[in-house]
């Protein structure tokens, strides 16, 4: 059973959380739901929150399918391809994120034509 149910202007993901940044992973849980208008940057997806939590592991090279903290702009990033900064087609953010979950199915996000609307709550 999925952890997060994420909306994205009307489309529906499910993600599963990661046992990696258990603190960001809980500072994120804390302040569910969070919903903010996004900016598209490539294939990713990006939206601030007041969520302000000490930085975990992190790195620029991510999974495709990941939902990460952005810590230097407190921003929830889902990341479903490549990104301007990219080497070829893996996702890489602009600067390191921390991982905190995986959606399980990226294809409704193929339907993202720019900024969204995002919600993201507990499952």
């Amino acid at each position: 059973m999925p952890n997060l149910q994420i909306l994205v202007d009307g489309q529906e993901l499910t993600a599963d959380w990661t046992e990696e940044n258990a603190g960001t992973r809980d500072a994120i849980t804390a302040a569910l739901p969070l919903e903010g208008d996004a900016s598209r940057w490539g294939e990713e997806l990006y939206f601030r929150t007041g969520i302000d939590v000490d930085q975990e592991t992190t790195q620029t090279e991510v999974p495709v399918g990941s939902v990460a903290y952005w810590p230097q702009e407190n921003a929830i990033c889902i990341f479903w391809g490549p990104t301007p900064a990219s080497l070829d087609q893996e996702p890489r953010a602009a600067a390191p994120v921390a991982v905190v979950a995986t959606v399980e199915d990226i294809s409704p996000l193929s339907e993202i034509q720019g900024g969204a609307t995002i919600r993201i709550g507990a499952v």
